[in-house]
């Protein structure tokens, strides 16, 4: 194996692989299998579900490489596939199953302003830190209950930390639109938010 392979850019990574060198796609799937896990565990919530789109989104990358613009960054392109194959997959699941409801897990109180910072705080990864945070039951419930367009534009600014350029790429929506559908989101997010404190607190 070619160790070097590391210190490539996507695009060259790209090319190697469309000249028949596995390793290569090999490295890109370690590239971004962390991020992308984290984003399809916290987006669908069901680990099966997680585990097939997670192989479905890097099966339809190897199918469609030679469409795909290598001029163009490969992150957004992938996030991109993985979450119109999560959308899928939480509509053919909703047709045969019942949701779950969730429980709410005992957390240390913070503010709204303290969980952002948590989640975007520098030289940690998000979704570990928040793990290692009480409050990371609580955060999940509440996200999970959202609309899909509220949770996933939610998961892509404060967990992935996609520009709002990013994000119009990977849905498909003007940049205006990404502003609008986040400020709507972290507004549900602050209410619901302060309401379980509210229900926690009343107990």
């Amino acid at each position: 194996m070619d160790y070097n392979l590391e210190n490539l850019t996507d695009a060259e990574l790209l090319t190697r692989y469309s000249a028949g060198d596995e390793a290569a796609f090999r490295q890109i799937v370690n590239r971004y299998k962390n991020g992308l896990h984290a984003f399809l565990r916290q987006f669908l919530n069901q680990q099966d579900l997680v585990e097939d789109v997670f192989q479905e989104t890097f099966l339809q990358l190897f199918t469609s490489l030679d469409s795909f613009d290598k001029s163009r960054p490969l992150r957004p392109w992938l996030f991109t596939i993985a979450a119109n194959k999560a959308k899928d997959a939480l509509r053919k699941w909703r047709r045969t199953s019942a949701v779950p409801i969730g429980t709410m897990g005992d957390s240390q109180e913070l503010s709204f302003d303290d969980m952002l910072n948590t989640v975007t705080s520098d030289n940690t990864l998000p979704y570990e830190e928040l793990q290692k945070r009480e409050t990371a039951t609580r955060v999940e419930q509440i996200i999970g209950d959202m609309p899909d367009s509220l949770r996933e534009i939610l998961i892509l600014a404060y967990f992935q930390r996609f520009s709002y350029k990013q994000m119009a790429e990977v849905l498909s929506i003007p940049i205006g639109t990404v502003k609008s559908r986040l400020h709507t989101a972290v507004g549900r997010f602050a209410k619901e938010w302060k309401a379980s404190v509210g229900s926690k607190e009343s107990k």
